[in-house]
């Protein structure tokens, strides 16, 4: 009998792991969980629509839910925030303080948004909370200011409670319906948002939908206590509506796995690719609600947890790549033409609602694009202001992350909102056996990310995209590469 297998069956005698080896074998996978609340004062402005929403109550707490993930020198942070989106300016502050305090690189820090519409509009807080912190060297004590601390928190707090680990995988096709797309062919060709089936002239949903629902189940090793949840699944959170605060559905599915699991699983929700995904099923005058919504999600992912297959070599890697996606480039007059029909909005005058989301996205643009643009941009916009991207130039400077944990297991990280076409075309191509495609990634101000086709189709999403055509397959392509280069065993960027 060899020295390394007497050795191996002692550590089983013994009741000690096998995760902990010898020689130049892998180093132990460790990984800690945390949660911090992050839910605004009552009065704060909600996000996820063009007029301003002030908060009236809170059905529900929002949090930052980190998973901070070590294995060597190999090191790597997920954070499920409930939130609309990530603002680059966030990223770029927690990314700051964390990397300063425990050496982590800052590109190995992954903020995703939920993409709550019952969250906080905090786009106009922040961008005056560093307008004054670069004037001040402190800034002021603002809702945006103990949001960065929170994040900032939860990751710290993470990586105290990092422990030797193991994960285990599996992914369940959700049979109740609760996800339509809302892109609908017209007779004309044309392509609309939000329609039905009964409304004349429609002819079918103009795309797919993505019904998996993927669990990873993170234990520590020494007594087998869940650590954590991610979840991933492709639907919109826009299901609750109102002025109260609420993390929408995941929160009904952190319920029944918590009751399963135990009450204090940190359970994280990766939103996957849904730009063109909701909730309301065009076939039907009713809309499923919240509840039913979460609940029949939960149910899928307990269904889940009889199924998962455990990682027996979790290998770490992580790794991204910038890919600098082009902007749009309205002329000088429609910019003007979008601040004046913003301003007359403001004084109370009404305007079509494609018209205004144009405006809006225009003079986002113009704060991207010019250093000197027409006029000051937060006067009459709130996401999408940007202190380090303002004046940025021609292309928004993205990443592309990929998260891996043995042969089968990778979580892709996007920004914006991306197409359910491209985030399927990631996981058809991916040589994992499982893929978490998350968006809206670091990087909120892209804003919807279509297909390709979806631009000479129009409508809603195709209106709402400060990217030119094109942009979404590049995110494909490179998130396809790290995949590849991940599968290959190529060693790891961020040590």
């Amino acid at each position: 009998m060899g020295d390394r297998l007497l050795y191996r069956l002692l550590l089983l005698i013994f009741g000690l792991r096998a995760s902990i080896t010898l020689g130049n074998e892998q180093e132990a996978l460790m990984v800690g969980a945390a949660q911090v609340e992050i839910t605004p004062p009552l009065g704060f402005p909600i996000a996820g629509y063009y007029h301003e929403r002030l908060a009236t109550g809170k059905k529900d707490p929002l949090w930052a839910k980190a998973v901070v993930w070590k294995q060597g020198e190999t090191r790597a942070v997920f954070v499920g925030c409930d939130l609309t989106g990530i603002a680059f300016d966030l990223t770029g502050e927690v990314r700051q303080r964390v990397s300063a305090q425990t050496g982590i690189p800052p590109e190995a820090i992954i903020l995703s948004g939920t993409h709550s519409h019952t969250a906080p509009d905090y786009g106009r807080d922040l961008h005056r909370f560093l307008e004054k912190k670069a004037a001040t060297a402190q800034g002021d004590s603002t809702y945006s200011a103990r949001l960065i601390e929170a994040v900032t928190e939860a990751i710290l707090h993470a990586r105290e409670q990092c422990v030797p680990a193991t994960v285990s995988i599996a992914s369940v096709r959700q049979q109740v319906p609760v996800s339509f797309n809302r892109r609908f062919v017209m007779k004309d060709g044309s392509v609309k948002t939000w329609q039905s089936l009964s409304t004349p002239g429609v002819v079918r949903a103009a795309g797919p939908i993505d019904p998996e629902v993927g669990l990873v189940v993170i234990r520590n090793i020494a007594d087998k206590k869940p650590i954590a949840a991610c979840t991933n699944f492709a639907l919109h959170l826009d299901t609750v509506g109102g002025l109260e605060w609420s993390a929408d559905y995941p929160f009904y599915m952190e319920q029944a796995l918590r009751r399963e699991l135990g009450g204090e699983l940190v359970s994280v929700f990766g939103l996957g690719c849904c730009g063109d995904i909701n909730h309301v099923n065009p076939a039907s005058p009713q809309r499923n609600k919240t509840e039913f919504i979460g609940n029949a999600l939960g149910e899928t992912a307990v269904v889940a947890l009889s199924l998962l297959q455990p990682i027996q070599t979790p290998r770490l890697r992580v790794m991204s790549e910038v890919v600098r996606l082009p902007l749009q480039q309205p002329a000088l007059a429609d910019i003007r033409h979008s601040r004046e029909l913003l301003k007359a909005i403001q004084a109370g005058g009404k305007a079509d609602f494609l018209d205004q989301v144009t405006a809006y996205r225009s003079v986002m643009v113009d704060h991207f694009l010019h250093r000197d643009p027409l006029g000051p941009p937060q006067e009459l916009i709130s996401s999408g202001l940007s202190h380090r991207l303002a004046g940025i130039g021609e292309e928004l400077p993205v990443e592309v992350h990929v998260l891996c944990v043995g042969e089968e297991l990778a979580f892709v990280f996007l920004p914006g909102e991306v197409f359910v076409e491209l985030g399927l075309a990631i996981k058809q191509g991916s040589p994992f056996r499982q893929t978490h495609v998350v968006e809206l990634s670091n990087f909120v101000e892209t804003f919807y990310i279509p297909n390709r086709a979806a631009y000479a189709q129009g409508s809603y999403e195709v209106t709402n995209s400060a990217l030119q055509a094109g942009s979404g397959e590049m995110l494909v392509e490179v998130a396809l590469r790290l995949l590849r280069k991940a599968s290959q065993g190529a060693s790891p960027p961020h040590p």
